[in-house]
């Protein structure tokens, strides 16, 4: 018989009682029960904690399901006592009941575990570099940009979490024709505007004029298109368009003026930048910019072509053959020798790489560069980058408006900072009407409202597995029931309060270990909300394994769930078993813990009162 002692199983209560059955299985069969998930959670409408399937020992127990599960069920009582209390059948599945005794253990444990879920980071730890945001100086960040930045933050802090050494990282996209159009529509149509003068952000201010050049543009087009010319020829033949191009390239020659006005642009987009990460609470470790890395991708790719492992064309580009590996030619620079998108990316990986010792890229990017990341990756193998078939891109799904899609040129987009605002206002709003502001000092709404608006938004986002397209309603996302962050928050908060009105009562409460008795056996809530507590850790770390927030906010959901049915139906304050009173407390102060740590991870606050 496999021995396990207590500490064991009270730490990890699913993996303490897989090992209890695999001894079962090898003692009674003389077989090996493998594999990590032979046992589940039972199901909601069963008796038990979880289920063991017994089908796959039939041939070697040579026995009907129902025997093999009840020899494995009698084993199990015989052998571990203290762990499982009792078990049922119900056809081929085995479901055990763990004891009382051991749940207590666990949420002392629990209660004990000062970073209860996380791992420690090391001197030795893997370091992995996780990019995201990736803006455009040409337009302010839009809601797309805030779905990225929750994932990838959230990521991050994910990663961390699982003992990680982490390094944020961000690159700007500071260079190109897309600047330059903002640049040639302020020169023409601006007027000497600065965000001093019109009173806006300066992404806004710039991102205006970006939407003014392609009003001008597609007025030029329609005018070309009267004179019969086909949409490629209107194209060619814009005026607007040329003098754009123009404009890029005086940049790349280091014309003096069109520098100053792109460093001046630019810092008026930088500071606006700056603004909308501190308000969503996200930040970066290194910022890269474009402007500063596409000279670096040239020579790289200059360098493989020389060592032949890319190709020149006649017209003087120079191409990457990746057919063998099952994918198409690509470009890499163009025959004028200027760089391309991929281009960039080459140079900015490499100059990571010399910054930091990287175990591990990871890309926070759309679905739609999947194919970009599976050249990207090829490529960076190719030149000789240690991580370059291993990068990760975390593709994740488009994020629409009920309305539809949106669209950057035409001022289509939602802005990142109106739909901030627009979530503040609805949280107040839906606030007040509930009383929740009541007796509150003007400062303490304001926090509340930040928290309650800035979470909702954030959890909404962050609940959906980040691989599926979504659409976002603000208006569903601010709810005080159901799956929303504010449900979670409102309920952190009344926890809080609770165990408050303990600590006035009697100081320590819920600060010291539940000594177990027999005539304080749990209820089968309290059971439920242990059991949920105990698979906090293996979440953290699936989250990690598998590149999704989504796992931690709803098995916070879930967690909230479990804990309000059982407060729904039990007192803590007014019980009258100090002992039954003491664990409850002690619960319910692991609770608040894990949804707190648990909701940290997603960016998320926690209020102390709401």
């Amino acid at each position: 018989m496999q021995k396990i002692t207590k500490k064991q199983y009270f730490c990890s209560m699913i993996q303490k009682l897989t090992m209890a059955a695999q001894a079962a299985v090898k003692g009674l069969y003389g077989v090996e029960a493998e594999g990590q998930n032979l046992l589940q959670k039972t199901r909601k409408e069963f008796s038990g904690h979880f289920t063991l399937v017994v089908f796959p020992f039939l041939k070697a127990s040579r026995k009907s399901p129902e025997q093999t599960a009840s020899e494995i069920g009698d084993y199990l009582k015989a052998n571990y006592p203290a762990l499982v209390a009792e078990y049922n059948v119900i056809k081929g599945f085995l479901n055990i009941s763990v004891a009382s005794e051991c749940w207590v253990e666990a949420l002392n444990d629990i209660a004990q575990a000062e970073n209860y879920g996380n791992k420690p980071v090391r001197d030795d730890s893997p370091l992995v570099m996780i990019e995201y945001s990736s803006p455009n100086t040409n337009k302010p960040l839009h809601l797309g940009h805030i779905r990225n930045n929750l994932l990838g933050y959230s990521l991050s802090e994910i990663m961390k979490a699982n003992g990680y050494k982490v390094v944020k990282t961000n690159i700007v996209n500071d260079r190109g024709i897309h600047i330059c159009k903002s640049m040639l529509a302020w020169q023409k149509w601006g007027g000497g505007a600065t965000p001093e003068t019109t009173g806006k952000k300066g992404d806004h201010l710039v991102g205006d004029f970006y939407v003014l050049f392609d009003k001008h543009y597609k007025a030029e087009l329609k005018d070309l298109k009267t004179k019969e010319l086909t949409d490629e020829e209107a194209e060619a033949q814009s005026v607007l368009m040329a003098e754009a191009r123009e404009m890029l390239r005086k940049w790349e020659a280091g014309d003096e003026e069109v520098r100053a006005l792109w460093n001046r642009m630019n810092s008026w987009v930088y500071s606006g930048f700056d603004e909308t990460y501190r308000r969503l609470g996200v930040n970066f470790d290194r910022i890269y910019y474009e402007s500063e890395t596409y000279l670096e991708g040239k020579a790289t790719v200059l360098d493989g072509l020389e060592k032949g492992i890319f190709y020149r064309r006649d017209d003087g580009s120079v191409w990457a053959d990746l057919t063998a590996d099952g994918l198409d030619e690509k470009v890499l620079l163009r025959s004028d020798g200027t760089s391309v998108y991929i281009t960039q990316d080459i140079g900015t990986a490499k100059l990571r790489f010399d910054d930091y010792p990287i175990d591990k890229m990871i890309y926070v990017v759309g679905n739609e560069q999947n194919y970009h990341f599976q050249v990207l990756a090829l490529l960076l193998d190719k030149l000789g980058f240690a991580f370059g078939r291993g990068l990760v891109h975390f593709s994740y799904g488009m994020v629409e408006l009920p309305e539809g899609k949106m669209k950057s040129r035409e001022g289509t987009v939602v802005d990142a900072d109106d739909l901030m605002d627009e979530m503040l206002r609805t949280a107040r709003e839906i606030s007040a009407e509930l009383g929740k502001l009541d007796e509150l000092t003007q400062q303490e709404a304001d926090d509340i409202i930040r928290i309650i608006g800035l979470g909702s938004l954030k959890y909404f986002i962050l609940k959906v597995d980040p691989r599926k397209n979504m659409t976002f309603n603000p208006k569903e996302s601010i709810d005080f029931n159901g799956n929303t962050g504010a449900f979670i928050q409102y309920t952190y908060a009344r926890i809080r309060s609770v165990l408050r009105k303990a600590e006035d009562e009697q100081p320590g409460w819920f600060s010291k270990p539940v000594k177990f008795s027999a005539d304080t056996p749990l209820n089968d809530k309290e059971m439920a909300v242990i059991q949920t507590l105990t698979e906090y850790p293996a979440v953290v770390k699936e989250a990690a394994d598998t590149y999704s927030p989504a796992l931690i906010a709803n098995y916070v959901y879930d967690l909230v769930r479990e804990y309000n049915q059982f407060y729904h139906d039990y007192s803590i304050l007014h019980e009258e078993n100090d002992a039954v009173k003491q664990l409850r407390l002690l619960m319910s102060a692991s609770t608040a813990k894990v949804i707190r740590n648990g909701m940290s991870l997603l960016g998320i606050e926690a209020p102390e009162r709401m």
